[in-house]
């Protein structure tokens, strides 16, 4: 009597390229670096704000040289060498802050975070190095955007013999506090991205609270404005880049304002993240 024996194929074994891989927070940060300098939208936004802080802010400084003479002592006596040179980034924080905002939920949108979750289950971690990536590459670039905005500006001012130079009396702390202050406003933007899901969302709450909320609060009693409004964001962070004034809060006040909203929002994203699923 025969038997036969019926072999089952031998199916090859699939060992992961990765397998063996510890997940850290360093390898983590360079997926996430990875994913950064490979959206086109992140180049574009980040050429945008260079443009905005250098062009704008040496613009400014030429106009406001040119039509010196017709000044009205009021805004001569204004007149600040150092914030008319940085005055770009009023309008470059924006295109941080909506970056900051794409850079999360855009992967919401997509559903690419899921991918990141599963293969980081603690979650946070992601997050981390989301801000990590974000601190050094935007950082840099606001920082060395605000000192050539300066010199420009101030070459533009020497016409009128108005310029000053680096050394003068709060002019470094100034040049790189606005530096600062533009990645502080991005990465309150990228925690309104955690928190919202949303992109629209997250940018119409970015833009609600440095450009509509302010103004608003104009209108209302002066009590409330003198009590409330140097306590906004915008308000705290050109506290600490500007020219204190006013109401204003102190340069180093301003700038523990500003990082507290910082905390506060990414805190709040953190606790979303942690404990809803994507």
């Amino acid at each position: 009597m025969t038997s036969t024996v019926t072999q089952q194929p031998i199916r090859p074994t699939v060992t992961p390229r990765f397998s063996g891989m510890k997940v850290t927070q360093g390898r983590v940060i360079k997926s996430e670096w990875t994913k950064f300098r490979s959206l086109r939208s992140t180049l574009i936004t980040l050429v945008v704000s260079v443009i905005l802080t250098i062009g704008l802010g040496t613009l400014i400084s030429a106009v406001t040289a040119s039509h010196w003479s017709q000044s009205s002592p009021g805004d001569r006596a204004d007149f600040n060498a150092v914030v008319t040179s940085l005055d770009g980034i009023r309008f470059s924080q924006l295109a941080v802050g909506v970056l900051g905002v794409l850079l999360i939920s855009g992967e919401y949108a997509t559903g690419m975070i899921r991918a990141s979750l599963t293969a980081v289950p603690k979650r946070l971690p992601v997050l981390w190095a989301k801000l990590s990536v974000f601190t050094g590459v935007v950082g840099i670039i606001s920082i060395i955007s605000t000192f050539i905005a300066f010199f420009l500006g101030q070459a533009m001012l020497s016409s009128q013999h108005l310029q000053v130079t680096i050394s003068s009396p709060d002019a470094l702390r100034m040049v790189a506090g606005a530096g600062i202050y533009v990645l502080l406003v991005g990465l309150i933007g990228m925690a309104l991205g955690g928190l919202m899901r949303n992109t629209a969302a997250g940018i119409s709450s970015l833009v609600a609270l440095f450009f509509v909320i302010p103004p608003v609060l104009n209108l209302l009693p002066k009590s409330w404005a003198n009590n409330i409004g140097p306590y906004l964001p915008s308000n705290a962070g050109e506290s600490f880049w500007g020219h204190p004034n006013g109401v204003h809060l102190s340069a180093l006040a301003g700038l523990l304002v500003l990082c507290g909203w910082t905390a506060a929002a990414i805190a709040a994203a953190a606790v979303r993240l942690k404990s809803q699923d994507a």
